[in-house]
């Protein structure tokens, strides 16, 4: 069984005007449900073989906060330019090229693109996946036969679940 970890970057920060969407950071609540939403999969037991990450600052921060968070070194985390501002079908081409060794891969990226990709290869709609939400997705093939419907969905989680 494939396990795929789609996770939305925590919340970003808009009080520097003058940076790019790409460098914005992590505002006080992002730096807060990083490493949270970190030991909510640590409690679950999760340990991905793979992460792939937009390298979006924000991205990179929560992808980083997370990896710490559940035992997976820092330096292994992949950084891919195709995740930042990806469609549909740059994020499935990206899952159709993995290797079939990972058996669970986490992908941190950003919306509309992870929402919109679950809602196709997934068996549940989410309506928007919030920031530093988690969808975790299960299927039994290869990782190149990835499509429509091609996924159980095993958990949404999200921070406000937990925090106010």
């Amino acid at each position: 069984m494939k396990t795929l970890f789609l996770i939305r970057h925590a919340k970003s920060s808009w009080k520097n005007q003058s940076l790019t969407d790409f460098d914005r950071p992590l505002n006080k609540r992002g730096k807060r449900d990083a490493p949270f939403m970190g030991d909510v999969l640590n409690d679950k037991k999760v340990y991905p073989d793979l992460i792939i990450s937009s390298p979006a600052k924000r991205a990179k921060k929560t992808a980083t906060e997370i990896a710490n968070k559940i035992g997976f070194p820092i330096k292994k985390i992949s950084f891919n330019d195709d995740i930042y501002e990806a469609s549909i079908s740059t994020l499935i081409d990206l899952l159709k090229k993995m290797n079939d060794k990972y058996e669970s891969i986490m992908i941190f990226g950003h919306n509309p693109g992870l929402t919109v990709l679950n809602n196709h290869i997934s068996n549940y709609y989410i309506e928007n996946i919030p920031t530093c939400g988690i969808v975790a997705l299960q299927f039994n093939k290869k990782w190149s036969k990835i499509d429509k419907n091609s996924c159980e969905h095993l958990f949404f989680e999200h921070p406000k679940m937990y925090l106010k």
